[in-house]
């Protein structure tokens, strides 16, 4: 459900421990997990790599002396990496002159503990990188939310899509698109009122968001009433099953719409373009194909899905 599900404050915070030496590493870990955190070790930094990319740790203590690649030059791989560059590092280490300091701010560490450390400094300092980083998570997670609806907002649904098409093009899976509209949705704030109409995007947004559950998902207001799902990795036939089930699903909030012409209920119309993505295609291209599916479905009288067979996506002349 790529990246916008709501983070608790309260969540227990991940440490990763790197350090050669098995009785500080020992000792980290257990100060690390008395003091509440969920602790996870390794004792060399190729080791703590491979760890830091599937664990997802929130922060590392690294030690500068290690096995192989030093911990500066671990430092500076996990700072390299996409997957981790945003994860603090804090030396904790038995080398303690200026230059090791220093070079250790420089691989990009954002904080530097002598050992023996003492653990009241140690806590202090860990508590404050963790609380930066939820603050600057808070702000990118703000800036890629639509305000009403908190789900992905138009400015991070063209990044994720940019992203997931190039991937495909990669892997060559194909890639679903679904763009919604809530049916009559101006008659339904003409007769209700906007707070009305704002709580219905609200409910509407909850399922479209329940469905897009894998991180190769997305769910985002498009503009006004209308949004749009990108699933990831999702063939035609498995796009239109989803989209079915999120008209369904819309349907049986059982939302009053008095004077729909259609229904007795809110509801939402669905054009479904999926694509085995091709070199000479195109997102411009996809776009358009799950709007005019779109348009399709309201022309034969609204909530219904419209959907079209996979195909090669080619630059509309």
């Amino acid at each position: 459900m790529a990246v916008l599900a709501t983070e608790s404050t309260a969540r227990q915070a991940t440490v990763l421990v790197i350090d050669q030496a098995p009785a500080c590493r020992d000792a980290l870990r257990t100060l690390m997990q008395d003091h509440g955190y969920r602790a996870l070790a390794a004792g060399s930094g190729e080791e703590g790599l491979e760890l830091a990319v599937r664990a997802q740790p929130d922060l590392v203590l690294l030690e500068l002396a290690l096995p192989g690649i030093d911990g500066l030059e671990t430092c500076r791989r996990l700072k390299a990496d996409p997957a981790t560059s945003t994860i603090p590092v804090i030396f904790v280490s038995s080398r303690a002159g200026t230059e090791d300091i220093v070079a250790g701010f420089e691989a990009g560490a954002s904080d530097y503990v002598s050992k023996p450390a003492r653990v009241a400094e140690l806590c202090v300092r860990l508590r404050a990188q963790l609380q930066s980083r939820r603050s600057t998570w808070a702000l990118e997670r703000a800036a890629m939310a639509d305000p009403l609806t908190l789900i992905a907002n138009r400015r991070h649904f063209d990044s994720f899509l940019e992203k997931e098409w190039q991937r495909a093009l990669r892997s060559g899976a194909p890639l679903s698109l679904l763009m919604l509209d809530v049916d009559h949705f101006k008659l339904y704030n003409d007769t209700l009122g906007h707070a009305a109409g704002d709580a219905c995007l609200q409910q509407v947004a909850g399922v479209l968001q329940r469905h897009a559950a894998r991180a190769t998902d997305l769910a985002a207001r498009y503009g006004g009433d209308e949004f749009v799902v990108l699933f990831g990795e999702t063939p035609a036939e498995a796009a239109a099953r989803l989209a079915e089930a999120i008209r369904a699903d819309v349907e049986a909030l059982h939302i009053p719409n008095p004077r729909s012409p259609g229904s007795n209920w809110v509801t939402v119309s669905t054009g479904v373009a999926s694509v085995l993505p091709a070199r000479h295609g195109s997102l411009r291209g996809l776009l358009l194909a799950a709007d005019r599916r779109l348009y399709e479905a309201k022309q034969a009288g609204r909530n219904r899905v419209v959907a079209t067979a996979p195909v090669e996506v080619a630059e509309p002349g």
